[in-house]
Parts: structure tokens; C-alpha cells; sequence
């Protein structure tokens, strides 16, 4: 059943551009036999479509690889081999590699035009117990509250942010988020950002994860470039996910307050390693997430500089 909307997230608009309603019906893949799926790209209604968003195949690999087993993620390994096309669909193949008595390994393989355009590794734990412990959330980070959203931004912040950037956190997604002194200068690459889905979410573990895996893409690997005064958004760096790797340790809601505490312990040879730590609004540490990109700086031409 669904979550009751409340004062702040009012009920699911289906008509509204990049609504949570439109991600959960890309994530409701086709089921063309046991082990493929076809996935759909976003509706002509979101914008900025001109290739397929790397969270959105994070999240329905997932999904294809959840369908085919009866226990919960626990982590997934993906590399990004080519830009997927958004006019077609995404066919996903499931390898079942293996079902013991507590884990089991999938295989997704995501292909367009005859070819794979990525491919990722799942394994799923049947939940027992253990020992116990976590890094501790830094308890300095303001509460979202505390946070202004992007529109809520003082005017003589808004000047500092170039063009491609303001546009980015200005388009309007279906993950509500909330960076943490967005535009202010850093003496390291570390930074964080709030985000929750932007409507409540049906009561489906299987979704929160995948909805986790679509986010757990949006913001890391600027983490890379913070330090350097530059962005993977504007025109001086050519920035792609290489790969991705994503571990979940405990429940958690997705619609939710979670906070993403991102670094970067290297970047070096155009390319740069991002990692997360993503935490709810308790402090439990939920999830881990690693990512290396390439960040390419971008040579002017001579004609750039006539």
C-alpha cells in the first residue's frame, strides 16, 4: 500500500514533469520471458533526454535482477561500456549464476542496438544476524531543514554558479536535492547532499533499493572535481561513470531523508574515484557507494582561442 501523503509531500501528480508516478512506471519493467526484460526511457515530459541517465540503469538492472530471486540486495558492481540511446528500449538479460542456501549472484546485461551498453554484477543475502558496527555520521551537517533548497538560495549565491550547473540542480528531477553549502569554495573534495524521493513511495522494499541505486548516481562524481573549482556539468571537463559499485547494509526508506556524505580520495590520469556513505535521518549508516569516472579536462582549440 502507499505511503499517506502529508503536509509537505502531497499526493502522487501523475501530469507533473519527472513525477515519482512516471520513475515508478520506468522501473515496472516487461517481463518478455524468465530471464529478459525490456525497460522503458523516460516520456518526452522530462526533459534534458539527449542520452540515458546511468542511475536509471543502475535502477532497472536491479530490477531485473530482483525479479529472478526471492531474497534482498545486498550489493551490485556495474560498468558503463557505451551512452545508451533514449528514443529505443533497454533490453535486460539476467544470467542466474547462482542460488546457495544464504547467497545468490545475477548477472544483468544491458543491451541496445544488438550490443551492451552495460553490465552488472548483483549478489542478494538471506538476512541473519551478526556483528555490528558503523562509521558515525558527522553530526555538523545541518538537518534538511537547514538546507535551502535551490530556490530558496540567496541571490549573490546563485551569480557564483555557472550556467550548466544552476541549470542542473534547477531541472526538475523526481529525487528531491538538497546540497550542503552548494557554491562555496573547498579546502578538500568532500561534500554532501540531502536527497529523498520527491513523493512517497509504495511500501516495497525492492523499490526503495532501486529507487537508492537511481539516486546513488546524481551528484558523486562531482565529488572529483569540488577541489578544483570546476564541474563534471559545465563545458572544461568531458565526464563519464566508468563504473559503479554499491553495497546496502541496512532498511531504509527511500522517501525518506537520507544523507549522502561524498569524497574523493584520488583523481589522477583523467580519471576520478568517488565514494558515499549514505546515512538516514537517524544517523544509521545505510549504504556504501563507490564510483570511478572519467574526468577528462577539456583542450580549447585554436579556433576557441581566436
Amino acid at each position: 500500500m502507499p505511503t499517506e501523503p502529508t503536509a509537505d509531500r502531497p499526493a502522487l501528480d501523475p501530469s507533473s514533469p519527472a513525477s515519482i508516478a512516471e520513475l515508478i512506471g520506468l522501473l515496472d519493467l516487461e517481463r518478455l520471458e524468465d530471464n529478459l526484460f525490456r525497460g522503458e526511457n523516460p516520456p518526452e515530459s522530462w526533459p534534458f533526454r539527449t542520452r540515458v541517465f546511468g542511475g536509471q540503469v543502475l535502477a532497472q538492472a536491479l530490477v531485473a535482477a530482483q525479479r529472478t530471486v526471492d531474497v534482498a540486495a545486498h550489493s551490485m558492481h556495474a560498468y558503463f561500456l557505451l551512452a545508451g540511446d533514449p528514443s529505443i528500449p533497454i533490453l535486460y538479460e539476467v544470467e542466474r549464476v547462482r542460488d546457495g542456501r544464504s547467497f545468490a549472484t545475477r548477472r544483468t546485461v544491458a543491451i541496445q542496438h544488438g550490443r551492451p551498453i552495460f553490465i552488472m554484477s548483483v549478489s542478494f543475502h538471506r538476512e541473519e544476524p551478526g556483528l555490528e558496527h558503523q562509521l558515525d555520521l558527522d553530526r555538523s551537517v545541518p538537518p534538511p531543514e537547514e538546507v535551502p533548497g535551490i530556490n530558496e538560495l540567496a541571490p549573490e549565491v546563485l551569480v557564483r554558479l555557472p550556467a550548466p550547473v544552476l541549470d542542473y540542480w534547477t531541472r526538475p528531477r523526481p529525487i528531491e536535492l538538497r546540497p550542503v553549502g552548494l557554491g562555496e569554495p573547498r579546502s578538500e573534495p568532500r561534500r554532501f547532499v540531502w536527497f529523498r524521493a520527491g513523493r512517497p513511495l509504495p511500501d516495497d522494499p525492492a523499490m526503495h533499493r532501486a529507487v537508492l541505486a537511481y539516486a546513488s548516481d546524481m551528484t558523486l562524481l562531482e565529488a572529483t572535481t569540488v577541489l578544483h573549482g570546476t564541474s563534471v556539468l559545465g563545458t572544461r571537463i568531458q565526464a563519464a561513470s566508468l563504473d559503479h559499485a554499491l553495497w546496502m547494509h541496512r532498511p531504509f526508506r527511500a522517501d525518506e531523508w537520507l544523507l549522502y556524505a561524498q569524497d574523493s580520495p584520488s583523481a589522477s590520469g583523467a580519471r576520478g574515484l568517488a565514494r558515499g556513505l549514505v546515512y538516514d535521518r537517524g544517523g544509521r549508516l545505510v549504504a556504501s557507494v563507490a564510483q570511478e569516472g572519467l574526468i577528462r579536462p577539456v583542450i580549447p582549440s585554436s579556433d576557441d582561442n581566436a
